[in-house]
């Protein structure tokens, strides 16, 4: 992925094998540009929880994110509850954060605003 092109316009691509891990170094330069979301798991994976007014609309977000991550080949686990949806990120082919975590939760980003 180019540096130039925004996270949530960027795709995803297949990512097998621990070299396509993160370092933690660019996991804190990537960090910033999806706000609101978190490091967890000892920064092996991100989440947000993304909070909506009623169960219509979580279910409209979380279809939403299953069409873009089945477009992407790359899926989140999910907690969906009636005005909330928690998104956990973490690419377990290579054993924590890959670029496409980033991609995703960005894309993810922009489809909740």
């Amino acid at each position: 992925m180019s540096d130039l092109i925004p996270l949530a316009q960027a795709h995803c691509l297949p990512r097998k094998g621990s070299e396509h891990k993160l370092s933690e170094a660019r996991v804190r330069e990537l960090l910033p540009e999806i706000p609101g979301w978190e490091l967890a798991e000892n920064g092996h994976a991100l989440t947000r929880t993304f909070t909506f007014k009623d169960y219509y609309r979580t279910m409209s977000f979380v279809n939403a994110l299953a069409h873009m991550a089945n477009r992407e080949d790359h899926h989140p686990d999910l907690s969906v509850h009636y005005d909330r949806c928690v998104v956990r990120y973490s690419t377990h082919d290579v054993g924590g954060l890959s670029e496409n975590d980033f991609i995703c939760a960005a894309k993810a980003d922009s489809l909740a605003d």
